[in-house]
Parts: structure tokens; sequence; C-alpha cells
């Protein structure tokens, strides 16, 4: 019997081994970011709040400069880390933006840590794949909340600071639910405070923070803004809609719901914030396996019978909600927000060119316009 006991022992051993080593490859492992021309500094996010150096939370803070000075304005994607589609516009910018006037800082792993965070119980993929003219370019598929593995233990309830607002246990790991942040506290309120030093330090005007919302879900396709920021929200939608052939409606940021970025930006910076939310059909819970192949075209014949009866927020057909679709929103409405504060505002002009709108993004395709690491300049490849 003690024989059979060691072998079961190392039988377990052995499994355990097995499949504990795809997830540390996924956890670590780098996808490399061209610097693109516009790209005049890459900083640390922990720069602005010490707390985070040396963390797995630390991230990087690409920072673009215009030749003429102007306004500021901060990219944030992946935040949650399963919502892509706001990485890949952040990662499209970085690689492609150029600033004419004014200052852009993108981080693209905004929550480094759920970035590295996975979700396997609900059978999600560790990575995807997006086909380039060179190959293709291979990402990290992340989780909504930070991994245990930075951030332990979970408290019983989260008590939101400074108003003291109950929240979810897991909300603690969300960087969309510790806004403002202390520079004391839990690992992700270091994170989201980083950020608002960043904002109150660099006197940035705007931030837009990308997301990706269930096609059940009322708040999706939509831009989130607070009564400071929704005339320009306003005219964003109606833009977008009249011009681009998509909608893109506004909906309020709750005055009582403590801890989101679009309210918590604006009430404690001279900041306005924006958050995007574009479909994504991978998120919906009635959907078939979570594929790589849903996550990329958002085509799922159990979403199509609840469009016909009239139960999705969105406009739902056989061509899914592609990332194509996604991404281009992002960048159209980004550019939009740019146009509208720098119309009302000309003395903090914010002007960008280099990078598509989404007709060029649903025709070309995202990965058109990531650039060949292999063929970059191996001082401009940083590895998120």
């Amino acid at each position: 019997m003690t024989g059979l006991k060691i072998a079961l022992v190392l039988l377990v051993a052995v499994l355990t081994a097995l499949g504990a080593f795809p997830l540390y490859e996924h956890r670590h492992y780098q996808v490399p970011v061209v610097a693109g021309p516009g790209v005049t500094k890459v900083v640390k996010l922990g720069e602005f709040a010490p707390g985070l150096n040396g963390s797995m939370a630390d991230t990087d803070v690409f920072v673009l400069e215009g030749a003429r000075p102007g306004g500021k304005a901060l990219l944030l994607a992946n935040t949650h880390a399963n919502e892509p589609a706001g990485l890949l516009t952040a990662v499209l910018m970085i690689e492609n933006a150029v600033l004419e006037q004014g200052t852009l800082y993108i981080i693209p792993e905004f929550n480094a840590s759920a970035g590295r965070n996975t979700k396997p119980g609900d059978g999600y993929p560790l990575y995807f794949d997006i086909p380039t003219d060179w190959g293709s370019k291979r990402f990290r598929m992340g989780n909504r909340d930070a991994s245990p593995l930075e951030q332990w233990p979970d408290p019983d309830v989260y008590i939101h600071f400074p108003e003291k607002q109950l929240l979810s246990y897991l909300d603690v790991r969300n960087t969309n639910r510790t806004w403002p942040g202390r520079a004391d506290g839990p690992l992700m309120e270091k994170v989201t405070f980083a950020a608002m030093e960043l904002l109150r330090k660099e006197k940035v005007d705007i931030a837009i923070d990308m997301h990706g919302a269930e096609t059940m879900f009322p708040v999706t396709n939509c831009i989130v803004a607070p009564i400071k920021s929704s005339k320009i929200a306003t005219l964003v939608s109606m833009t977008v809609k009249a011009m681009e052939g998509f909608d893109n409606h506004v909906e309020p940021s709750p005055a009582n719901f403590h801890g989101l970025s679009h309210r918590e930006i604006g009430d404690f910076s001279d900041t306005l914030p924006f958050l995007l939310e574009a479909p994504i059909p991978f998120l919906d819970q009635p959907t078939g396996p979570k594929t790589v192949t849903l996550l990329l075209d958002g085509k799922d014949p159990f979403l199509l019978s609840l469009s016909r009866a009239k139960k999705l927020f969105v406009p739902y057909d056989e061509s899914g909600w592609p990332m194509d679709k996604r991404v281009g929103q992002h960048c159209s409405v980004s550019l939009e927000i740019l146009r509208q504060f720098t119309k009302k505002n000309p003395e903090k002009a914010i002007v960008m060119s280099g990078v598509p709108r989404y007709a060029e993004l649903v025709k070309n395709g995202v990965g058109r316009y990531f650039h060949d690491p292999a063929k970059a300049d191996p001082k401009s490849v940083h590895y998120e």
C-alpha cells in the first residue's frame, strides 16, 4: 500500500506540474510593442507612485509629445484584460500615432497583473493571434481582475476608499473599482493612485478608458461620462453616427457608484474622463465555447437567436461583432473626443495623425497596422 500511495502522490505531482506549466508560460509571456515615430519616451507608472516600483503591477507609460505645445490626454487600455479591443487600439496608436500638437500618454497594460492572469475555469484561451502582413502577432488573453499572486488575501467585503462604499470582495483586484486609490492601500489602489498622480502632476486634460461589454448588458456600445464631460461625449456620439455610420450613445456616470474611472477621475482632478464600451460577445453568458474564434469574430448562434427575440442591446446579425469593428470604434471615438476638445479649447489643442478610423479598420483589419518587431530597431521594441 505504501508503494501505491507514493505512486499516487507522484502522479498528482506530475499532473499538477503539467497543468501549471502553461499558466507559468502565460504569466511570463512578453508581447513585443514597437515604439513608433511619435513616441518620445517610455516611463514607468511607478515613477508617479513609488509603491509600485519593482512589482508585477508596475507598467509602461508611452509618451508621445508634439512639436508644438498644447493639451494633454491619457489613454488607458486593459483596465479589464479580458476586454482586449482596448489593448489592440493602444498598441496600434503606440506604433503609428504622431502628435502634431499636445501630448498623449498611453498605458497599454493598465492592470498589468490582470493581463498575466487568466480564467481557465471558464475555458478562456491563454492567447489569441492577430493576422498581419508579416505573419501574426500573439497577445495574452487576460482576466478582469489582478492575480491573487500579486494581491492576497481578498477581504470579505471591499470597503472603497475614501467613500466607504461596500463592494464585492473581488473588486479589491479590479482597477475600475479602486479609483482614486491611495499611496498606502492594496496594490491595485496604488495603481489607480499612481494614475491619479500622473493626471494631477502633468495637468492632463482628458482621460479615455477603453473597455468592452456584453451585448446583453445595457451599458455597451457607448461612451460613459460624468456631467463635466457630457457635452463633448454627446457631440462625439452624434458625429460618429452621422459621419461614420456606427451607433455609439452616451450613458451618464452614476454619481453614487464609486471607484470607477469615469466617476473618480472627474471628482478628484481637473481631467475630463470618458469610458468607452465596445460590444464583446465573448463575455456574454449564453454563448457556445469561449474560443479564440468567438473572441475575434464575435459570431455565436445563441446570441443570434437572442437578437431575433430582441434580447440584446446592440444590433446583431450573422456578421457578429468582429474585433476589427470594435477597435475601429475605439479609434474613431477617441480621435473624435480629441477633435471636439480641441474645437472647444484651441489653446489646448491635441492634434494627432497616423491613426486609422473606423472604416479603414473594418476594411483593412487591425493587423495591417502592427509593425514587425523583428525588423524594427531593437531599441524601439518594448515588451509588455
